[in-house]
């Protein structure tokens, strides 16, 4: 007796079934056989790590504030004061007396020359003639307290660098022009002291000295190279 339809279609269905449950298994088996499929099949279902935190205590100090550093104010620095009309010296002495010519004395001697040198103690000035016509007018300065003697007198010595040893000081160009006593006035260039440093530099002008007529060291060496032994020296007010 052969088989109806319907049971040919249900025999079918079970063939059909059995094939692909055979290619499933096959799958399984292939895949299960995978390193790469082993580890993921592997992981799944394991629980996620927890990552660890790795940490010290570490012991932070307070910061603190730091000040502001104020300024220091300088110090006042106090000007040394000018220095007061009291000169270093009294009159001017010259050491070295074998430069003086002989016989020299307060009396003008005859002069023929035309050479002629005017102080004015009220000017603080100088003036010096020669031929009768001005040649140089200078700023000079003469004695305090009226120190610098008036008169008619004359050039009576020349020294290059005269030294007043009462004061330990150089009087460059000196040009001696009268006596007061064993020592000798005349007119010379600013004082030098043993420093090195001009006496009454800036003072020019007034008067500083206790009697001889002080010019500026220019003034004075151009007068120094001028002048001549018997030149007449008039001093006035």
């Amino acid at each position: 007796m052969s088989a109806t339809p319907a049971s040919r279609r249900g025999l079918l269905y079970l063939l059909l079934l059995l094939g692909l449950f055979f290619l499933v298994l096959v799958a399984v088996v292939v895949v299960s056989a995978s390193p790469a499929m082993a580890s993921i099949l592997q992981s799944i279902g394991q629980p996620t790590p927890t990552q660890s935190i790795h940490f010290m205590l570490v012991d932070i100090p307070k910061p603190t504030s730091t000040p502001v550093p104020t300024a220091t104010p300088l110090s006042t620095v106090t000007p040394t004061p000018l220095p007061t009309e009291t000169p270093a010296l009294l009159e001017i002495s010259i050491v070295d007396t074998s430069s003086l010519p002989s016989g020299s004395t307060g009396a003008l001697p005859s002069y023929s020359g035309s050479k002629y040198i005017l102080v004015d103690i009220s000017e603080q000035h100088m003036y010096v003639y020669e031929n009768d016509q001005l040649i140089y007018s200078f700023v000079a300065s003469t004695g305090i307290n009226n120190a610098t003697r008036t008169g008619l007198f004359h050039v009576q010595s020349k020294v290059p660098n005269a030294y007043g040893a009462t004061w330990n000081i150089w009087m460059p160009k000196w040009l001696g022009i009268y006596w007061a006593g064993s020592l000798e006035n005349g007119i010379h260039a600013l004082p030098i002291l043993p420093n090195g440093a001009e006496l009454w530099a800036g003072y020019l002008g007034r008067p500083v000295s206790y009697g001889c007529v002080v010019l500026g060291s220019y003034e004075a060496s151009l007068l120094y190279d001028w002048a001549e032994i018997g030149t007449p020296v008039e001093i006035r007010w």
